[in-house]
């Protein structure tokens, strides 16, 4: 397995793709809104990164998808493709996925959105999920196997009586969108892989309120739960640091420092 350690330069142009994705993620949040449809929300995204940021949707055209970010709604897992047809409703949860390029090197993150008022189960979903992910990134550092924070995460969304997508995973990013390792949410085996100086990858951890089981629809993109149950995701862009992690994906409106330290 060719995991790439990334120079201070590497590191410092992730910074500024991770910001820019970050920054896609504030701008749209007034947007998310009952009425509005997740076409609409695609070509703010799209005007904003290509336009203002100068920069590059990474998902626009990858393996053919045809939008500049993934929209995934309510029992959609990932991948959902943005739609004029698709109209937000109240209480509904939605999934941005953003992937910028700039300087040649990726920031990949996403966030949950509640439309409107929230439903008990919508909203206690959305927060367990993004604490499987906070809970993670505090694990992160040099020396420890990467198994175990995909075993954490699962024991964690277990304990809340929820499910972890199996298929779909973290990865490594730089240059390339996805690179080696995959990052599971899941115990699973990690071909042995250690946490090292350098490391930089996604956790992005995906929880249905059912079923851990999911179906890929007829456009050979979007995913949805098998039972039809809510799903929601949450991602950040780390790299792993010399006493834990520094997440470049951060926003302003994290409950978690952008620079996770361990004492040594």
């Amino acid at each position: 397995m060719a995991i790439s350690i990334k120079t201070p330069n590497d590191i410092q142009k992730m910074r500024v793709a991770g910001h820019l994705a970050a920054e896609v993620l504030e701008i749209i949040k007034p947007h998310v809104k009952p009425g509005v449809t997740t076409g609409e929300l695609d070509r703010i995204c799209h005007v904003h990164i290509t336009k203002k940021q100068q920069a590059i949707s990474a998902c626009l055209g990858y393996h053919g998808f045809p939008k500049s970010v993934c929209i995934s709604v309510n029992e959609v897992v990932c991948h959902g493709i943005p739609s004029d047809e698709t109209v937000l409703k109240d209480g509904d949860i939605v999934n941005i996925d953003v992937t910028v390029m700039k300087g040649g090197f990726h920031g990949d993150t996403s966030k949950m959105y509640i439309v409107g008022n929230p439903t008990i189960l919508g909203k206690r979903l959305c927060r367990i999920t993004q604490e499987s992910l906070y809970l993670a990134l505090n694990m992160v550092k040099p020396g420890i196997r990467l198994r175990t924070l995909g075993k954490a995460i699962q024991k964690f969304v277990e304990e809340k009586q929820f499910s972890v997508v199996r298929e779909y995973c973290g990865h490594g990013i730089g240059e390339s969108f996805h690179e080696e390792p995959l990052v599971l949410h899941y115990d699973a085996d990690d071909a042995g892989v250690v946490l090292q100086e350098g490391m930089a990858f996604t956790i992005e951890p995906m929880v249905n309120a059912g079923d851990h089981q999911i179906l890929v629809m007829q456009d050979s993109w979007t995913v949805k739960t098998k039972d039809s149950s809510l799903s929601a995701q949450c991602e950040h862009t780390i790299v792993v640091t010399d006493t834990g992690c520094e997440i470049m994906t951060w926003r302003n409106d994290e409950t978690i420092p952008p620079i996770i330290t361990h004492e040594v």
